[in-house]
C-alpha cells in the first residue's frame, strides 16, 4: 500500500517530485518543497479555473510563445502509456488531457487525467505528465506525477493553456461523508517555472 501522501488540502505551494524514471530532456532536479497551511483537514480537497475538451490541445491567445510551444509536433497518446495506478480487475482509464511543450525541445508533453475504469461509483484521479517513449513504438513514458491517485481526490475543470495546467480538486472532510457527495473543493494550477512544476493552490473552500 502507498504511504499517505501530504494531501494537496494542506498545501500552499511546491515543486513537483519526478516518478521513476528518465525525466524530461531540458530539466533539472530540484527538491520538493512543501509548504503546510495552518489547518491540516483529514481528506482531500479541490477548486477551478477553466474548462478544457477532452481531446483538445490546449491553446492561448495571451501567450504567444506558449502558443508556439504547443504547436509541437508528437505529443504522446495518452491511451498507450502505462500508468502507476493499481485498479484491480479494472483497466486505468483516460479522462481528459491536454498537450504542451513545456521543456522547448520542439516536442510537446502530454498532461493525462486517469482514473480506474470501474462499474460505478467515483474513483480518485491521478494527473500525469507523459513524454515521448526512449524508442520508436514505445509506449509513452510518466515522468512526473502531479496529484497521485493515493490523495483520493476527484478532478474537475481541467485545463492547460499556456504554461499552465489547472484544475478543480474535490474531496471529503471526513469518512462520514457519502462517497458520492465531496463536501470540500480546491482550486490548483502548476506552472512550469524554471525547468520543472510548481504548484499553487487556492484557499479550500468547504461545504460546497
Amino acid at each position: 500500500m502507498l504511504p499517505t501522501p501530504v494531501t494537496l488540502l494542506t498545501l500552499e505551494t511546491s515543486r513537483v517530485q519526478p516518478s521513476a524514471g528518465p525525466d524530461l530532456p531540458h530539466t533539472r532536479t530540484r527538491p520538493v518543497h512543501w509548504l503546510a497551511t495552518a489547518a491540516a483537514l483529514a481528506a482531500v480537497v479541490a477548486t477551478t479555473v477553466m474548462i478544457q475538451p477532452t481531446d483538445a490541445t490546449a491553446t492561448s491567445d495571451t501567450a504567444p510563445l506558449a502558443a508556439h510551444r504547443q504547436a509541437g509536433a508528437g505529443a504522446p497518446d495518452p491511451e498507450k502509456a502505462n500508468y502507476p495506478l493499481d485498479c484491480g480487475p479494472w483497466e486505468a482509464g483516460v479522462v481528459e488531457h491536454g498537450a504542451a511543450d513545456f521543456d522547448g525541445d520542439g516536442v510537446a508533453e502530454t498532461i493525462a487525467v486517469v482514473r480506474c475504469a470501474t462499474e460505478g461509483g467515483t474513483p480518485p484521479s491521478g494527473v500525469f505528465v507523459l513524454a515521448r517513449g526512449e524508442r520508436a513504438g514505445a509506449p509513452p513514458r510518466v515522468v512526473r506525477t502531479l496529484l497521485d491517485p493515493a490523495e483520493r481526490l476527484s478532478v474537475d475543470d481541467f485545463a492547460v493553456r499556456g504554461e499552465v495546467i489547472s484544475a478543480t480538486l474535490r474531496g471529503y472532510s471526513s469518512q462520514k461523508v457519502p462517497r458520492c457527495c465531496p463536501d470540500q473543493e480546491r482550486s490548483v494550477s502548476w506552472q512550469w517555472t524554471d525547468g520543472d512544476f510548481a504548484l499553487k493552490a487556492a484557499p479550500t473552500a468547504l461545504g460546497v
